[in-house]
């Protein structure tokens, strides 16, 4: 993908952040802000899975957002939003993977309309 078609990737996610942002229900969801196909992971540093996901997805070559729940105050209410009980968490547009599921966060990835790239 080009530089200029990511941009305005970016720039479209961020208006959808915005749209979702001001609309009704927990303001805190992360996926209030990942539109149709945005990405975020919910972790923590002391996550071995969140780490061993984070180079997945690094691998994967999609962008992506990270929210620590134990830094972050944006990441604990976060986290509280989506009932979740543990780390990691990936919030692909408005589906969840709860845990270290890399085939099922490939999967919803593609799905989402990125191009993975396998490694």
């Amino acid at each position: 993908m080009s530089t200029g078609r990511i941009l305005i990737v970016i720039a479209a996610l961020f208006g959808g952040l915005h749209l979702y942002a001001t609309r009704d229900g927990s303001a805190n969801d992360p996926r209030k802000g990942t539109g149709a196909n945005g990405i975020v992971m919910l972790s923590a540093s002391w996550c071995g899975y969140c780490d061993a996901l984070r180079q997945d997805l690094d691998r994967m070559g999609v962008a992506y957002s990270e929210l620590d729940i134990d830094d972050e105050a944006q990441g604990s209410a976060a986290f509280d939003a989506v009932n979740a009980r543990g780390v990691p968490v990936l919030v692909i547009g408005q589906d969840i993977v709860y845990g270290y599921d890399p085939d099922r966060a490939r999967e919803l990835i593609a799905a989402a309309g990125y191009r993975v790239i396998a490694h």
